[in-house]
């Protein structure tokens, strides 16, 4: 019953705010999804007293002819993505709180019902109702980004929408082809999550191949990989800020956790003959990323590119299919989500008070607000990895096993901390510290709504630094499931 409230209580609280006007819709949106929350938190606490908890799985029948199931369960894997989402999804709205939207009720709906489609992709046993809910995750931010986004959004939210939706038919393809393979002992087939893995392990190198790359796809679109990753810089510069914050702080990990639930032990042979071919991508990514991160002037689009550097190494250490690897990429996973989303909301600040985030038009801010230097400081901290932050648990992990996998590769998907640090810090540098340009506008201080999202992110990345225990034990449960469905 808990795994299906998480599902349908964003869904019912996205027709009551459709029905709420003016600004009542956001305090509305930011108190059911505080529900969710809750919802969240009593799921985990079940979850650690006893997973075998029946609270915690639901499944009905509900194509019996085919095989279908609305089957979704609480596991370590999507227990810690229905947590990110769950604690996100407030702070995303939270953080609107200072930006007139035009018709806010479709606004925050659209933002509730797109989180229950992400749990459902998280939560979800059925590979045909997978499909679905990923599908579903697509409709809401497509419109959030076509109808509130910035200038040219018609043409790059279109080219957003025809990647994900090409990716997308391509992984369908693949989840038919393993389809047709199910029950060839029993004769019934089945969409089942375990029945896929089975039927993925019975095929051959070169149909396995067919499969990896069919649903690979989609996921890497998604990520997204390089060279898949095109529609991504412009995408999130455009979007309205919580839009960004949706594509990078939850929705890109619906391509990383489906890699790891839905790809690795489907295709076990595929994954040993072409895994090394995505580490190598994965790599080029982080590199290529950071470098032209290195040379942004705008500060939205710096943390675009540094996005897809950090899930390149997250990526490479899924491909490595080695425990250190999945577990460091699902604990990374929640602190990039965390740091990603304080870092937008931080270019939304400075857009919000000096009408600009062009680096070379802003400095002096910690001159005119010395906390708000010290909160963006800590975030920064966290997306670089220093020690005691949440980042670094994750990335230690990740680049160990990319080391463990070759050492060569491992020692440029390390390039990774240095690349890093330097955007990071020349960034923080550019717009904190110097003197404050002729030309630049007073930085006032915060709206209380600002300061305490970002109070909440930072006690965060220092709470999961210091004690990451609680979702590293997690990421190890997880871990080991995904370890054992390979063999």
């Amino acid at each position: 019953m808990l795994v299906g409230l998480l599902i349908f209580v964003p869904l019912i609280a996205s027709l009551l705010v459709l029905f709420t006007k003016g600004k009542a819709s956001r305090t509305a949106a930011l108190g059911l999804s505080i529900i969710e929350l809750v919802i969240a938190a009593v799921v985990f606490f079940q979850f650690k007293h006893n997973p075998d908890n029946a609270a915690l799985t639901l499944n009905y029948s509900w194509i019996e002819s085919m095989g279908i199931h609305f089957s979704v369960s609480i596991n370590a894997l999507s227990l810690l993505m229905v947590l990110l989402t769950a604690f996100l999804t407030p702070l995303i709205i939270l953080s609107s709180f200072n930006t007139e939207y035009e018709n806010p009720h479709s606004f925050y709906s659209l933002i509730l019902f797109m989180q229950m489609a992400l749990v459902g992709v998280f939560t979800t046993n059925d590979g045909f109702l997978f499909y679905i809910f990923w599908e579903l995750a697509l409709i809401p931010i497509y419109f959030i980004c076509l109808l509130w986004g910035g200038e040219n959004r018609g043409r790059i939210t279109f080219k957003f929408f025809v990647y994900t939706l090409f990716g997308s038919l391509f992984m369908l393809i693949g989840l038919v082809y393993l389809y047709n393979h199910t029950g060839i002992d029993t004769g019934i087939k089945s969409w089942a999550v375990n029945d896929l893995y089975v039927a993925g392990k019975s095929l051959s190198l070169n149909q396995q191949s067919f499969v990896f790359w069919a649903i690979f796809l989609a996921f890497a679109v998604k990520m997204p990989v390089f060279p898949l990753h095109t529609w991504q810089p412009d995408t999130y510069v455009n979007a309205p800020t919580q839009g960004t914050m949706l594509l990078s702080g939850i929705m890109l990990k619906m391509g990383t956790f489906g890699a790891i639930k839905w790809l690795l032990p489907i295709t076990p042979l595929a994954l040993e003959r072409w895994g090394y071919l995505v580490i190598a991508l994965s790599i080029i990514g982080i590199i290529y990323a950071s470098c032209i991160a290195i040379v942004q002037k705008d500060y939205k689009r710096l943390i675009a590119y540094s996005s897809i550097a950090h899930v390149g190494l997250i990526s490479a250490g899924i491909f490595t299919a080695n425990q250190q690897g999945i577990q460091g990429s699902l604990v990374q996973m929640l602190a990039h989500g965390v740091n990603v989303v304080g870092l937008f909301l931080i270019a939304d600040i400075l857009m919000r008070h000096t009408g600009t985030r062009e680096l070379n038009k802003l400095g002096g801010i910690r001159n005119m607000n010395g906390n708000f230097a010290v909160l963006f400081l800590i975030i920064m901290m966290g997306a670089v990895a220093l020690p005691l932050t949440n980042g670094f648990i994750g990335e230690f992990l990740l680049i160990n096993s990319v080391f463990q996998y070759h050492a060569i590769a491992g020692a440029f998907a390390g390039l990774t901390i240095i690349l890093g640090a330097v955007y990071m810090l020349r960034s923080y540098q550019a717009i904190m510290l110097g003197e404050r340009h002729d030309s630049a506008v007073a930085f006032g201080s915060l709206a209380s709504s600002d300061k305490w999202a970002l109070y909440i992110i930072c006690a965060t990345v220092i709470v999961l630094g210091v004690y990451p225990k609680p979702i590293s034990d997690l990421a190890e449960e997880g871990a080991k499931y995904i370890m054992m469905n390979l063999k």
